[in-house]
């Protein structure tokens, strides 16, 4: 039988030094994306505004004098957590597969590169629906209130705030189905749990969505319905890949083709 993971056990010393590497690794490619996106962090900024550019706002304002530089600090260093992401994920997949059966790599591995691809949906999702619709619903408390002129003049710092809200929050959100994958291949929730729950799963993903949206119904619901049809794919894909794996592992199967 040929074993497909390293039975000799690594002195804890030397695990210790593979992850020091393996961190130095992830941090020089997180520090060269960061001084990259400091080079192109107006841009970058500008990309993000253009939200509320469109929904009508066409200025915003800085009252802290150290305000404007360390957004530019911030937006260079979101930029780069995602910029050096790929690079992040090889490094905690060379230091964990090791350690790892070929079934558990296989089924590992998958996961890894769903992250990226529904987390860039999810923000895409935010940037180009969600934002608008908040912006405008938020927008439109300005004009004339008793006699009083009300104008909206965010600052800088805020709405990058805002921003980041939704783009990290639509993102995380989007990573539902890998997470109920991981739990049900982990032994913490089976399907039929999941398919039992789905009324609670609804009052969960609309308190997530309570929390990540402005308080208009519209913005909550624009996160809600993707979220429990995430809830629904992930339903669909432990049931086909648990049906693969059976499959897989039928007798019938193997002694037929013996």
């Amino acid at each position: 039988m040929i074993q497909d993971i390293d039975d000799t056990k690594m002195p804890l010393l030397d695990h210790l030094i593979e992850l020091r590497r393996r961190l130095l690794w992830s941090v020089v490619a997180l520090a060269i994306g960061f001084f990259i996106c400091l080079y192109f962090a107006r841009d970058i900024f500008a990309f993000l505004a253009q939200p509320l550019l469109k929904a009508g706002q066409g200025k915003i304002i800085y009252t802290d004098i150290f305000e404007a530089f360390f957004v530019e600090i911030k937006v260079a260093f979101f930029s780069a957590m995602m910029l050096a992401f790929p690079v992040i994920a090889t490094q905690i997949w060379r230091f964990v597969a090791p350690g790892l059966y070929a079934n558990e790599k296989r089924a590992f591995l998958p996961f890894l590169l769903m992250t990226p691809v529904l987390f860039t949906a999810g923000a895409a999702m935010a940037y180009y629906v969600a934002m608008p619709v908040a912006l405008k619903f938020l927008l439109g408390f300005s004009g004339d209130v008793g006699g009083i002129q009300q104008e909206a003049l965010p600052g800088v710092g805020n709405y990058l705030g805002f921003v980041m809200k939704f783009l990290f929050g639509f993102g995380v959100a989007f990573l539902l189905p890998v997470l109920l994958m991981l739990l049900e291949r982990a032994g913490i929730v089976t399907l039929a749990q999941l398919k039992a729950g789905r009324r609670y799963a609804v009052v969960g993903i609309a308190a997530v969505s309570a929390v990540l949206t402005p308080p208009d119904i519209l913005s909550q619901i624009l996160l809600l319905v993707p979220m429990y049809l995430l809830y629904e794919l992930a339903i669909i894909a432990i049931r086909l890949t648990g049906q693969k794996s059976a499959s897989s592992n039928d007798p019938a199967t193997d002694s037929a083709d013996t």
